[in-house]
C-alpha cells in the first residue's frame, strides 16, 4: 500500500518523496550554489507534484557530486548560504527535508572534513545532525563519524533515523536504529550501478530483520566521469518493495508510509520478531530469555580489540590505491 505512489494520504499516514537527484560536476564555488539551488527548486517541484507530502529526501552528494574533491572553497558550514538555503526553502514550502553537504572539520589543521546529512523540519530549523560513520574506503576520505547514530522524531510524530550509502552494508547500522525506537530509517547515497544488486538486498534485509521501514535513494544521471543509479527504493516492515525507482534524473519517487505497520508487529509478532529476540534468546526454554552477548565480535569491538580471522591478510588499509595520502590525523570520539 503506497497510497497511488504518494498522491493519496490517509490517517495516521505520512507522504515521503525521494528525489534521485541529478548528479554534478562541483569544482568552484559557483558550481556549489547552482547546485544548491537545483536541489531547492526540486524540492518545490516535489511540494506541487505531491501536495501531500511531508518529507522530502535527497542522496548523499546532492550538492557536492563524486569527485571527493576535499578543496575548503567548497566545503560547507552549518552556518553557510548552503544550509540557510535548505532551511529557507522547507520554511516556505511548509515542508521537512534531509539534506547531504560536505562540512569543513575544524578538530584540527590535518582533519578531512566530514559527510554529513541534515533534517530540516517545516518550520525551517535542523532537527537531526549526522555525521556518516562508515566512509566507504578506500574511495571516499571522509573522517568517520564520532557523535554516534541518532534517532528523531519526524512529521506525523514517527520516529526517524538517517544513516549514508555505505553505513547501510553494515546490519549494525539498522539494528542499532530500530533498537532506539526508529520505526523508518533513511539511507542516502551516490553509489553508481555496480552496487544496483547489493542496494536492493541490504535495503530489504535492514527492513525486515528489524520489522521496520527503510526508504532510500541515490543520486542519478551522469557528470561526463561517473553515472549513479538512483533506485529509489521504499521497503516494508516484511522486507517487501513497496515502490522503486530506476536511473532517471530528477525522478521523484513518493510513497505513503503507515508507520502503525511497524508498531504492530513490533508489539504483537511472535516469530521473527528479531528485534526484541537478539536480548530474549530461548525464552520458550528459558524465563525472559537469554540476555546474555554470545557474539565475540561485538566484546571484542567494545574493548577495542576487533580483529578479524584474516585480518593479518587484509592488503588494503589506507586509501593511497585511490591516490590519497596516507593519513597522520588520529580519530577523536565525540560520541
Amino acid at each position: 500500500m503506497s497510497g497511488l505512489g504518494g498522491l493519496n494520504k490517509t490517517t495516521g499516514g505520512i507522504v515521503i518523496a525521494a528525489v534521485q537527484s541529478q548528479l554534478f560536476r562541483v569544482g568552484n564555488p559557483k558550481d556549489l550554489a547552482d547546485a544548491t539551488k537545483h536541489v531547492c527548486n526540486l524540492v518545490r517541484r516535489a511540494k506541487r507534484e505531491y501536495p501531500a507530502v511531508d518529507l522530502v529526501l535527497f542522496p548523499e552528494y546532492c550538492i557536492h557530486g563524486l569527485s571527493m574533491a576535499t578543496d575548503e572553497s567548497i566545503m560547507c558550514t552549518m552556518d553557510g548560504l548552503e544550509v540557510a538555503a535548505f532551511r529557507q526553502t522547507c520554511l516556505e514550502e511548509q515542508v521537512w527535508g534531509i539534506f547531504s553537504i560536505m562540512e569543513k572539520n575544524t578538530l584540527s589543521v590535518d582533519a578531512m572534513p566530514w559527510n554529513v546529512g541534515i533534517t530540516i523540519n517545516s518550520s525551517g530549523e535542523v532537527v537531526n545532525y549526522y555525521r556518516k560513520l562508515h566512509p566507504w574506503v578506500p574511495v571516499e576520505p571522509w573522517y568517520p563519524g564520532n557523535q554516534g547514530l541518532s534517532v528523531f522524531t519526524g512529521p506525523g510524530g514517527v520516529k526517524m533515523s538517517l544513516i549514508i550509502c555505505h553505513d547501510g552494508m553494515f546490519p549494525e547500522m539498522a539494528r542499532e536504529a530500530a533498537y532506539l525506537g526508529a520505526e523508518v530509517m533513511f539511507r542516502t547515497a551516490g553509489y553508481t550501478s555496480p552496487i544496483r544488486k547489493s542496494w536492493e538486498i541490504t535495503n530489504r534485509a535492514n527492513a525486515f530483520t528489524n520489522l521496520m521501514y527503510t526508504v532510500s535513494v541515490a543520486l542519478a544521471g551522469a557528470d561526463s566521469t561517473w553515472r549513479s543509479m538512483g533506485q529509489a527504493m521504499f521497503c516494508g516492515p516484511e522486507g517487501d518493495i513497496i515502490e522503486q525507482g530506476d536511473g532517471t534524473a530528477d525522478h521523484i519517487v513518493a510513497c505513503e508510509i503507515r508507520v502503525e505497520e511497524v508498531r504492530r508487529r513490533r508489539r504483537e509478532w511472535g516469530v521473527e520478531n528479531n528485534l526484541f529476540q537478539l536480548g530474549h534468546r530461548g525464552y520458550v526454554a528459558v524465563k525472559g530469555g537469554a540476555n546474555d552477548c554470545p557474539y565475540t565480535y561485538m566484546r571484542d569491538l567494545a574493548k577495542g580489540t576487533y580483529a578479524q580471522a584474516e585480518a593479518s591478510e587484509v592488503m588494503i588499509r589506507d586509501g593511497t590505491v585511490c591516490g590519497f595520502k596516507e593519513p597522520t590525523c588520529e580519530y577523536k570520539d565525540e560520541s
